[in-house]
């Protein structure tokens, strides 16, 4: 019993030392911070910047957010296209940190933004590519806001003069964690960032990685086996947020009530979106839990058209390893359940 007991106090002692040297890691937003969380398990834990229930495109920095920048040492996000207000406190709270944007790293499928015209109609046009270095001077498209109605309590408020100024809806499209493709290229890049800095931890990221891959390989089969009944079911989104998801699973999106976060549909957009599901047979209308669905209701007035929720940023969803094959399941669920 003494031995067993010496054992287990060394073990602690010896988990503690490893957490104790491991890099303070800061992530953007829940589904990042899942992936790394994959990479990490057993090792440390990251923190987030941006919770759930906030928007990643117009959001005001929290103290504990800033503080927590201040003692990073890797900051892993998607990059200034989704949260260009994020781009000055971590340069400027995390400077000697290791900045990671995700979206700039190789391997990736980057999409582009839709044409804000009833996109349905027209060609799924994408940079269907490798991602390489790319310039980050295009517009930023800040779609995925979340409705001003629902202000966050405390330091969660938004900044409101980020809405102020009018969006392009053009670029490139920032919302790349819906691809699990995309999703497994970040994990060997998060644990080859992590060994890096951590070199004696070095094989548990990679082991980790390896299986965190395993893992989202299994739920893209499965999703895909269960998606493939719904694949000629044609839907509306409330806005272009899930283009990746799409493309990665062969779904038939007719168009968004909203292409803007900044701007509410017009009622010609409203027209427009009526008449496509009347038209085109729109099995489903999307809404979104940041949002109230009152628009949802009003255009489907009348029709067979269902409606459920979708939320890209898993709000619901517990953080830690599990969330990001949690999330893909989530989305799947929901696709499926609307669509048949």
């Amino acid at each position: 019993m003494f031995r067993t007991t010496t054992i287990a106090l060394l073990l602690a002692s010896t988990a503690q030392i490893a957490s104790a040297d491991a890099p303070k890691i800061v992530t953007d937003i829940a589904p990042i911070h899942g992936l790394v969380s994959m990479v990490t398990e057993g090792v440390t834990e990251p923190a987030l910047l941006i919770e759930p229930t906030a928007s990643p495109h117009t959001n005001a920095m929290r103290p504990s957010a800033a503080a927590a920048l201040q003692e990073a040492d890797i900051v892993f996000w998607v990059g200034e296209e989704l949260s260009p207000w994020l781009e000055n406190p971590i340069e400027t709270l995390s400077e000697d940190a290791v900045h990671s944007a995700l979206l700039s790293v190789d391997g990736i499928t980057t999409l582009a933004f839709r044409d804000t015209d009833a996109f349905g109609a027209e060609d799924h046009g994408h940079d269907d590519h490798a991602h390489d270095d790319h310039g980050h001077d295009h517009d930023h498209a800040e779609d995925h806001a979340h409705d001003e109605e629902h202000a966050h309590e405390e330091d969660h408020a938004h900044d409101d003069h980020d809405h102020d100024h009018a969006h392009d809806h053009s670029g490139t499209d920032p919302h790349a964690w819906l691809s699990p493709e995309n999703a497994q290229v970040w994990l060997t890049h998060i644990a080859d960032t992590l060994s890096t800095r951590d070199p004696a931890n070095a094989e548990t990221y990679a082991a980790n990685a390896a299986a965190a891959r395993d893992a989202i390989a299994k739920e893209i089969a499965a999703a895909q086996n269960r998606l493939s009944a719904v694949t000629d079911m044609p839907f509306v989104v409330f806005h272009d947020a899930y283009h990746y998801f799409e493309d990665q699973f062969g779904l038939e999106t007719v168009g968004a009530l909203s292409l803007s976060d900044a701007v509410p549909p017009s009622p010609a957009q409203v027209a427009r979106v009526q008449a496509d599901i009347r038209e085109k047979g729109v099995v489903c209308v999307f809404s979104e839990p940041q949002f109230s669905d009152r628009l949802v209701q009003t255009v489907i007035d009348g029709t067979d058209a269902k409606t459920a929720e979708l939320d890209p940023l898993g709000a619901d969803i517990p953080l830690g390893p599990e969330f990001y094959p949690a999330l893909l399941r989530d989305m799947t669920d929901r696709f499926v359940t609307c669509l048949q």
